[in-house]
């Protein structure tokens, strides 16, 4: 895999952590379940982070309750599936991938879901030159992700489980109740071999999000991954993540001051809880999730623009727009919110008066939603 992947923007993580997964299995002396590259243990030390005994340091993959990724794990290590839900933002995704990553050494066996998602990415597909030439059969069949990870005792993920039609939600339910795939075309079913197991996430803040079946739901053993409790939690978060995107991007630029990305933090958090960090000033919520993940955005996005139309470093100029392009999504509503926040939060602290300026050059400059 290593050889597909050199070069590529982003490494799948097994991959990319490859020498850490390598020395926590040389180091693992626990129990593994069927067909698990590491113990549970050792996937939950991958994940939060640590120091082996010979001095390799795991760096880690997601900041929260430890609590939460030993039931996540600890569920992939019975006959259920595990759902990781959240509002955006909350590493549902990242968490998948890397425990994917370390219990089969593969994250790649994923389906997207979409309203598009048709049951073919869930069950199989057929090589349709070779269904004409030959009839049905085993090799004019086409795999999906699920079928493979069925075949080979892995880990398979469904991304937005939930923004997939609701009929092929439930194209699951035989495959969790009975470890089978039917394939009534050959008359056969295609077994699941130990270790096979489902990661889903879901969230429902997004439009199209399409309400689980019952019966579906309760497959899943679900886990809610909340957002950063404290304001220090989502700095460390935002300032990690932005650092390796302008690694992973060889953004010319230094890495980003904590003082700006607190101050993003900042800013989205009091917009998210419609009240200042303080509790003193009520405010109006914008329409949008201001999630962690677009606070690493807004961060990113300003390292581009100091590595190639600044100085190099991220201050409130970079930071601006990215803030307004994040905040305001709709013209009428997230204007008023973002208006109100400009004058009574953001003007009256002096340390922010690089960044109140800045936001009004760009209000200024007519610099609206969607750039019209």
């Amino acid at each position: 895999m290593s050889s597909d992947t050199a070069g590529v923007m982003r490494p799948p993580a097994e991959v990319e952590h490859a020498k850490e997964l390598a020395a926590l299995a040389e180091n693992d002396v626990l129990p593994r379940p069927p067909n698990w590259r590491l113990s549970p243990q050792a996937v939950v030390r991958y994940v939060l982070g640590d120091t082996l005994d010979d001095g390799t340091v795991i760096t880690p993959k997601y900041i929260g309750d430890r609590r939460i990724v030993e039931v996540a794990v600890g569920t992939l290590a019975t006959d259920r599936a595990l759902l990781l839900v959240g509002v955006p933002g909350t590493a549902k995704s990242w968490l998948s991938e890397h425990i994917a990553a370390a219990v089969s050494g593969d994250s790649t066996l994923v389906v997207q879901g979409t309203a598009g998602t048709s049951e073919d990415s869930i069950r199989y597909g057929w090589n349709y030159a070779r269904l004409i030439a030959e009839g049905p059969s085993e090799a004019a069949m086409v795999a999906s992700p699920i079928m493979r990870a069925m075949q080979t005792g892995a880990v398979a993920r469904i991304e937005e489980l939930t923004r997939m039609p609701a009929e092929v939600q439930d194209s699951l339910i035989t495959v969790l109740s009975e470890k089978a795939l039917p394939v009534p075309e050959l008359n056969l079913q295609i077994r699941a071999i130990p270790g096979f197991t489902i990661i889903g996430t879901a969230n429902d803040r997004d439009r199209g999000v399409n309400q689980m079946s019952s019966a579906l739901a309760r497959r899943f053993n679900t886990v809610v991954l909340p957002p950063p409790a404290t304001e220090d939690a989502e700095v460390e978060i935002v300032a990690s993540r932005s650092a390796q995107i302008g690694q992973a991007l060889q953004l010319p630029a230094e890495p980003p001051a904590l003082d700006e990305v607190r101050r993003v933090v900042r800013v989205f958090r009091e917009l998210r809880n419609g009240t200042t960090s303080d509790g003193r000033t009520q405010l109006k919520k914008p329409s949008g999730s201001l999630s962690t993940a677009e606070a690493i955005s807004v961060i990113t996005s300003g390292m581009a623009l100091a590595a190639h139309f600044g100085d190099g470093q991220l201050g409130a100029d970079e930071v601006a727009a990215g803030l307004l392009g994040a905040i305001v999504k709709d013209r009428v509503s997230d204007t008023a919110a973002w208006q109100e926040y400009l004058e009574t939060v953001v003007k009256e602290r002096s340390e922010w008066r690089d960044l109140y300026r800045a936001c009004q050059e760009l209000d200024v400059a007519g610099f609206t939603v969607g750039g019209v």
